[in-house]
């Protein structure tokens, strides 16, 4: 393995350590975290209330398993961006964050790949 790619696998594990610790008293400080039970919650709030657990599943799955970790990631936050700009509810900066250590875990992940594949031919 080379020494990009441990520091891309690091970058991304060191980042998910960080967010889940930071990110999960925020999930449940919210209140009720449940997406769609509360009426007064907006699409915004709905939308973001689902693509949390499956980013913090992604950031923890990540660990062992980079790809799938990172397609928990980046898929969900990728589809709260779009819902975001359709609701006109504006881009969450903050949600690119996450959304870079998916696509590291993605990166580390076909990198490790493309290197095993290479070591059996």
């Amino acid at each position: 393995m080379g020494k990009k790619h441990n520091i891309i696998k690091w970058t991304a594990r060191i980042l998910a350590a960080l967010i889940i610790i930071f990110g999960l008293p925020f999930y449940f400080g919210y209140g009720n975290p449940l997406p769609f039970i509360n009426p007064d919650y907006t699409l915004w709030d709905n939308t973001w209330l689902t693509v949390f657990p499956l980013m913090f599943i992604g950031l923890a799955l990540g660990w062992k398993f980079e790809i799938i970790g990172g397609l928990f990631v980046t898929i969900p936050i990728f589809i709260g961006y779009i819902i975001g700009i359709i609701a006109r509810q504006g881009f969450s900066i903050h949600m690119a964050i996450p959304f870079l250590v998916g696509v590291l875990y993605l990166t580390s992940g076909l990198l490790t790949n493309y290197k095993q594949r290479e070591g059996n031919q």
